[in-house]
């Protein structure tokens, strides 16, 4: 089934609703300017709490945490893309005005969501039998089904009353539940190191986390209802059934994204405790702490904008659409590129440092690692707008196919290289699927034309970043080559790898039209801001 783009026809005349007073840039600057702090203060309280839960519980529990965390990421299948796809077919309701549009579409995603809920709960228990299966050697943990239930529990409440958090994020307003999820996350991580501190009591940690999290959802479906008083009406009337079918038409393709995406990014836990044993998994979730931090700092962007992104889908022609998200993909390249090369450089020193000598990794697989991010980094631009535009449904078999051969590769690799070999089937399995698919579908479907020039651009952009990135690790190398406490270590690494890795990118692209296109936008919304100051 072939699902069509909605298009809305421009008025130049229409006089603007007051929630469109507000720009598309402006919003996206709101939603990711609130983001990056909100996602930064978390992370340092994360980190924080991460160090004192390594200290004060054993390795197995490191490693238990590690392996249920991806085991309810597996569980949250049956969310089946659901957010994405009614997020998508809000849009156009939102930049019409239509308010019974909008009630009907909320009435629908309760139900699914109720639906949810219900299918997390009973699939999550239907694993307890098999429990012992998945764990290889779960040491001197007590109690591992109470362990593994509160986790799931916390899953299950993470759905209650959230989908509300959806009409606020369709309507470019993300900043809103990203601030009230940031602080149920900071003072739960203040709460959880006392506990952690005085107690050394993991139920009781797992406990404080349900707790918040189903606080925060209250709070956030309350502040929705403030700004959206419809929501309370009892008098929403059900979708026409070719609209039911389209978006069920969506939500089967993003099934279909969403199973391939949690078998790749939550297998690898799963694979190292039955091959490999626990204390791998904790090492893994050690590097992956600052691998997942600076990932979802990075993401912000590309989240503040997805709202922005659909309002223009259905606004603009697909030539100026094209224009923006070649800028951010140019952005991306170069904030994923010098992450990646920070990254090669700290995480060794940083893990060290933070947990133990016993926690570290190769450096072959250091750069597995950090390769896999970048590359994962570089296809955000195109899944951003992908999804915004509604064409989930032209790939929608990569995702499986993509998993498949990440399942059976890391499962041949793990056995002839050991820890390396689970992340080269991720890298693999990628570079043959999605590296390529998504942006052919995004240009084919979206834009209309030929995606030569992109992948011409992005070959261009790797090869420039590989010439940065050898030459910043040749002079963090010198540096440090002098230096013998491992703090100075980390120091001079992050500093000089920071400076130089900008530096080298900022002579290469700073005359070059991307970059004086993000400029330009940045410049536009500081005048802004000042002139309505």
């Amino acid at each position: 089934m072939k699902i069509k783009k909605m298009k809305i026809m421009k008025d130049k005349n229409k006089a603007l609703r007051p929630e469109e007073q507000v720009t598309r840039t402006e919003y996206s600057m709101r939603n990711t300017s609130v983001a990056l702090v909100s996602r930064v203060m978390a992370i340092v309280m994360g980190y924080v709490l991460r160090v004192v839960f390594t200290h004060t519980l054993s390795e197995s529990y490191v490693g238990l945490n590690g392996l249920f965390i991806d085991i309810i990421n597996v569980l949250s299948l049956s969310e089946m893309g659901i957010g994405t796809a009614i997020t998508f077919a809000l849009y156009r309701p939102i930049a019409e005005g239509d308010i019974e549009k909008q009630k009907s579409l909320m009435l629908l995603y309760r139900k699914f969501y109720r639906i949810v809920v219900g299918a997390v709960a009973v699939l999550g228990c239907a694993l307890i039998p098999f429990m012992r299966l998945l764990i290889r050697d779960y040491g001197d943990v007590d109690g591992l089904v109470l362990i593994y239930l509160l986790y799931l529990a916390n899953t299950v409440c993470s759905y209650l009353l959230i989908y509300k958090k959806t009409l606020l994020d369709a309507q470019q307003k993300m900043y809103i539940g990203v601030f009230y999820q940031t602080l149920s996350w900071v003072i739960q991580d203040v709460l959880k190191i006392i506990v952690l501190l005085v107690w050394q009591d993991f139920i009781l940690f797992l406990v404080i986390g349900i707790a918040a999290t189903l606080l925060c959802n209250i709070v956030i479906s309350k502040a929705a209802d403030r700004r959206n008083p419809y929501l309370r009406d009892r008098d929403a009337k059900p979708l026409p059934q070719e609209e039911k079918k389209e978006i069920f038409a969506n939500i089967r393709a993003m099934m279909m994204h969403k199973a391939g995406a949690v078998i790749v990014n939550n297998t690898d836990n799963l694979v190292l405790s039955a091959f490999v044993g626990l204390l791998s998994v904790g090492s893994y979730s050690n590097y992956y702490l600052l691998l997942g931090s600076v990932r979802q700092i990075l993401n912000q962007v590309y989240q503040g904008i997805t709202a922005s992104v659909g309002n223009l889908g259905v606004m603009e022609d697909e030539r100026h659409v094209k224009r923006v998200f070649e800028a951010a993909a140019f952005i991306g390249q170069w904030m994923y590129g010098a992450a990646f090369i920070c990254l090669y450089e700290l995480l060794n020193p940083f893990v060290e440092l933070s947990f133990g000598s016993q926690y570290l990794f190769s450096r072959e697989v250091v750069f597995v690692l950090c390769l896999n991010f970048y590359l994962n980094g570089l296809r955000n631009a195109a899944l951003t707008f992908r999804d915004s535009m509604g064409l989930f449904w032209h790939d929608r078999y990569k995702s499986i196919l993509e998993a498949g051969l990440n399942l059976v590769l890391s499962l041949l690799l793990v056995r002839l290289t050991g820890v390396i070999g689970v992340f080269l089937g991720t890298l693999f399995s990628m570079l043959l699927t999605s590296c390529w698919i998504e942006p052919y579908v995004l240009y084919k479907y979206g834009f209309k034309c030929s995606c030569r020039g992109y992948f011409l651009r992005q070959g261009l952009y790797i090869a420039l970043m590989t010439a940065v990135w050898l030459a910043t690790d040749a002079v963090c190398g010198a540096a440090a080559a002098g230096v013998h406490s491992l703090w100075a270590e980390l120091l001079v690494r992050l500093v000089l790898c920071v400076a130089v890795s900008n530096v080298l990118l900022l002579l290469i692209y700073g005359r070059t039209a991307d970059f004086r296109y993000a400029v330009d936008k940045a410049a536009g919304f500081i005048r802004s801001k000042i002139q309505k100051s």
